[in-house]
């Protein structure tokens, strides 16, 4: 089968038509045809980044988010282990009262907690503040 031409028609503004016609003429083109043939020819060969400068910059960003979260969430998981070993330790040596004094110390253990629930929501800042304020109000 011979070699078959497709022609696409396509509308240029007044501006670009004299643009191409210069281009043509500048570049040794034979027509403004042969130079939309090479120019688009070029654009399909031509190997384009996968990404633009824009692109990079945002998932480079996104990159560094994502560590700086992992380090977070070590740092959380050292600190959940400390205070798991410290309430080991306190419920291993410190001897729960007996009878009567269990009541007594229970209603001041609860008064000193929310204490320092309290200071320590004082030392907090901007949403973890707000998160503390609501924990706080759910103590009994």
């Amino acid at each position: 089968m011979a070699n078959l031409t497709v022609y696409r028609g396509v509308k240029l503004t007044q501006e670009l038509a004299e643009k191409l016609e210069a281009a043509t003429a500048k570049k040794g083109f034979t027509s403004p045809s042969a130079f939309i043939r090479s120019a688009i020819e070029n654009d399909l060969t031509s190997r384009k980044p996968v990404f633009d400068e824009s692109e990079q910059r945002i998932v480079a960003t996104t990159e560094r988010l994502a560590q700086e979260m992992r380090k977070m969430s070590t740092g959380q998981q050292a600190l959940f282990a400390f205070v798991d070993s410290l309430t080991k330790t306190l419920l291993m040596c410190v001897p729960e009262p007996s009878g009567e004094a269990y009541a007594q110390a229970v209603a001041c253990a609860k008064a000193r907690y929310e204490r320092f629930i309290k200071n320590v929501g004082m030392g907090m800042a901007g949403e973890s503040r707000a998160a503390l304020a609501e924990l706080v109000d759910r103590i009994p």
